[in-house]
């Protein structure tokens, strides 16, 4: 994984050009001569930045396009006299710059303030992160062209500047206004808008990064770069980041934190304290805060709750991957159980996954403060339950009886048809008619002790009296 530089740094470069110089930007891998022939393709949409000059023998222009002309550059006709190691005379072409995609990570370079490449150190971003988040300072490198497709799934990708030919824009009204110039259109191209708002961070426990909408984009360009696949890993049931593209060995720990958590402190805390020391020197680290999606039942999407995760990777290979990875999350665990409420962090948990061991939840810790409240509860429940049992054996407090009804509770005494109906058993799971009789005979009275039949089941034949 190219690494960033320490979190802190909000600077992203974007790395690729459509210089006339860059041997990369032509299908014959190399610049054209004096005896080349330069061919633009007519609808491609092109800016060049020219950094010094040339002479061709011929030169098709695209039809909507600039070059941009450094102090001392320009075009002149080949006057036919040699050129040392220019003898071809081939047709060269500038290739198709629409597809440098802005949510490629691999196009991205995370720079310190000063401008300088981020150093291989302790950090990396997870993939979202490597390009760049609503609170970044994008940079395109002075004295070069570019063309950038911005398409999103949001209508507007927010920035806090924009850095262009050697000047930042870092303001709505400075962004609009360069927004209106030739070079704008030419420069950026699709559906998204990208929109400069000026404003960082102000949340000490940090800002979730914002590219999560586009995350299949970055994943989609990712896992294009490398051949469609993610690497194969050494270590059973790696672990999934939030925001990352492909799963991992090591350890990751998510922590859930109160109003007095500052993200950066808590950063050199870690650094200082304990990726310092020379065992860690091979481990790296990941650090922000994400969004965890939650869920009702598993299934349905409810709302989003802010933690902070830090994902631990590390060098080691075969059986040994992520175990020292393990061991760091495992001081860092300690360190929240002694110091964690002081440091602003209600809860931690941790998963890991080595070359050794499955994946899984291997610990966890929440504040004193919280089990606390959790010990309390409990208490309180067992002496309300004690109480109540007291009361009653005292005689003090009846229970209430617990009484099954059962279906011959609800039968009432029924004398006749017309009794049934008025009770409101006029339906076929009551039969109170007199057995049937002979024809021609008179019906006999029943005398039963003053009771009179009537059928319970509903399947019950009422042609088959008894009695």
């Amino acid at each position: 994984l190219p690494l960033a530089g320490a979190a802190a740094a909000t600077y992203k470069q974007w790395m690729p050009n459509t210089n006339f110089e860059t041997a990369s930007n032509w299908d014959k891998g190399r610049v054209p001569c004096a005896s080349d022939t330069v061919h633009f393709e007519k609808n491609k949409v092109v800016s060049v930045f020219v950094r010094s000059p040339h002479a061709l023998a011929d030169m098709y222009l695209p039809l909507n396009g600039e070059f941009l002309l450094a102090s001392g550059a320009g075009f002149a006709a080949f006057d036919g006299s040699w050129d040392p190691g220019c003898d071809s005379g081939a047709t060269v072409r500038f290739t198709d710059a629409d597809h440098h995609m802005w949510f490629d990570p691999t196009l991205w370079q995370a720079v310190s303030p000063n401008m300088e490449l981020g150093p291989s150190g302790h950090f990396f971003s997870v993939d979202e992160e490597r390009v760049p988040c609503r609170y970044d300072d994008v940079i395109f490198q002075s004295e070069t062209s570019f063309r950038v497709n911005v398409d999103s799934s949001r209508r507007v990708i927010n920035l806090r500047s924009i850095s262009l030919m050697g000047q930042e824009l870092s303001s709505p009204e400075a962004w609009a206004q360069y927004l209106r110039g030739p070079s704008a259109l030419l420069q950026f191209h699709g559906n998204g808008t990208l929109q400069v708002t000026g404003t960082s961070c102000s949340d000490k426990s940090g800002c979730a990064c914002g590219n999560a909408p586009d995350g299949h984009r970055i994943c989609a360009a990712l896992l294009r770069a490398s051949g469609r696949r993610c690497p194969v890993l050494a270590c059973r049931s790696p672990l999934q980041p939030l925001g990352h593209c492909c799963r991992v060995c090591g350890a990751t720990i998510n922590l859930d934190f109160s109003p007095d958590f500052d993200l950066q402190k808590y950063r050199d805390r870690l650094v200082q304290a304990l990726l310092n020391q020379p065992k860690y020197s091979g481990v790296q680290m990941a650090i922000s805060k994400v969004h965890k999606a939650q869920t009702f039942l598993g299934v349905i999407p409810r709302s989003s709750t802010p933690l902070i995760q830090i994902v631990l990777i590390d060098d080691e290979a075969g059986a040994q991957t992520g175990t020292t990875a393990e061991q760091l999350a495992a001081d860092i665990m300690e360190d929240i159980a002694q110091h964690g409420e002081e440091l602003g962090i209600s809860s931690g948990k941790m998963e890991v996954a080595t070359g050794s061991t499955f994946s899984g939840q291997v610990g966890s810790h929440a504040l004193s403060r919280i089990t606390a409240g959790t010990v309390l509860g409990l208490l309180f429940g067992l002496l309300l339950l004690g109480g109540i049992l007291f009361l009653y054996r005292k005689g003090r407090l009846r229970l209430p009886a617990l009484r099954i009804p059962r279906p011959w509770d609800k039968m009432e005494e029924l004398t006749s048809p017309e009794a049934a109906s008025v009770k409101g058993f006029d339906n076929p799971m009551f039969d109170v008619e007199p057995p049937s009789t002979d024809a021609g005979e008179e019906p006999q009275e029943m005398h039963s002790k003053d009771h009179q039949v009537f059928y319970l089941n509903p399947l019950y034949d009422a042609s088959e009296t008894e009695t």
